[in-house]
């Protein structure tokens, strides 16, 4: 299955990738991403100083808006692509 890293404060999206078999991890440094393929951030400091370092090949999901239900949603559509 899939590893997702999950941003720390967005307990209920870990929480329904888990319960949907997804391998989640923790969220909090860049080391945490390179070996993921997918990202789920909060978009509370979402690239505040205009830097675009991309530290992961994968797909980078802003949940802000969303609930733990649309995340998954995004997660499941991105990894099919």
């Amino acid at each position: 299955m899939a590893k997702i890293a999950v941003e720390q404060s967005l307990t209920d999206v870990q929480q329904e990738l888990e319960a949907r078999g997804y391998d989640v991890v923790q969220l909090s440094t860049e080391q945490d991403a390179k070996n993921c393929d997918c990202c789920v951030i909060t978009g509370q400091d979402q690239n505040i100083m205009g830097i675009q370092n991309s530290v992961i090949s994968g797909s980078v999901i802003n949940a802000d808006g969303m609930t733990a239900e649309e995340v998954c949603q995004q997660v499941q559509s991105k990894l099919e692509q």
